[in-house]
């Protein structure tokens, strides 16, 4: 029997990222809005862990993916689903942009387009001027998602740097400090802050060791868990606060 390689493989570190993720949530449904307490800002630290797992991992699968149309089939569906679930959660209208440009929908919108600009950016058969019409109009349609444009830019760049960990570990710092700054400008600068410690992934990442886990199902454990902890944070939120946006 073949011995499993030292670090983490790719089960364990999608549990962290989804142990991260619940935590970062349910703050929001206890600690809605905006707070500058050290405690709350301490859990959405340990937030930040998630994003950038769930982008390294799309990489992944756009690598490893045997058809890649089917891939992103089911990440524009599971996007949709989410859809609901997210803006249930934070209590958002369900239609986009009624109540403002920034995290009108979930991550998995983003996520979702990162492999459609990846397919169409390997093919040698368009034009460059499509390409750049083509990543132009994908930024508009994905910027007001949760983790607005870099969710599908950042996926696009780790895929490109594939094998080269220095250069995925740079794209996380960079693209995470630009969503940083859009952030501390037209948000809150405290919680512009808050995004850079994106950067903790990193020690996460760079001990994974190529392995996927001997579980199969956590591909569709997490395509369940996402919407589904989410609504049961929106039923926390109307529980503990009415009919009211917790998130901003």
């Amino acid at each position: 029997m073949e011995r499993a390689r030292k670090g983490l493989n790719s089960n364990q570190i999608k549990l962290i990222a989804i142990g991260a993720m619940t935590i970062d949530h349910l703050t929001w449904a206890f600690f809605p809005g905006l707070q500058h307490v050290w405690y709350v800002f301490a859990l959405h630290v340990i937030g930040r862990l998630t994003a950038p797992i769930m982008w390294f991992f799309i990489a992944e699968g756009c690598h490893y993916t045997h058809d890649i149309r089917k891939y992103i089939g089911r990440l524009f569906l599971f996007a949709v689903i989410s859809h609901f679930a997210y803006d249930f959660a934070f209590g958002i209208p369900f239609v986009p942009l009624s109540s403002g440009v920034f995290n009108q929908t979930s991550v998995m919108w983003s996520l979702a387009w990162a492999p459609v600009l990846i397919a169409i950016c390997r093919k040698d058969d368009v034009k460059q001027w499509v390409k750049i019409v083509l990543i132009i109009a994908a930024c508009l349609i994905t910027f007001p998602s949760d983790w607005s444009t870099i969710a599908m830019i950042c996926p696009f760049y780790l895929y490109a740097h594939r094998g080269k960990f220095k250069l995925q570990a740079r794209d996380i710092v960079i693209w995470s400090a630009l969503y940083a700054a859009v952030y501390f400008v037209f948000l809150d600068k405290v919680y512009g802050v808050l995004q850079i410690f994106t950067f903790l992934t990193i020690p996460i990442l760079a001990n994974y060791n190529g392995e996927r886990g001997t579980w199969k199902g956590m591909k569709w454990f997490f395509y369940i868990y996402y919407p589904a902890h989410l609504v049961v944070i929106g039923i926390i939120r109307l529980g503990l606060h009415g009919n009211v946006p917790i998130i901003f």
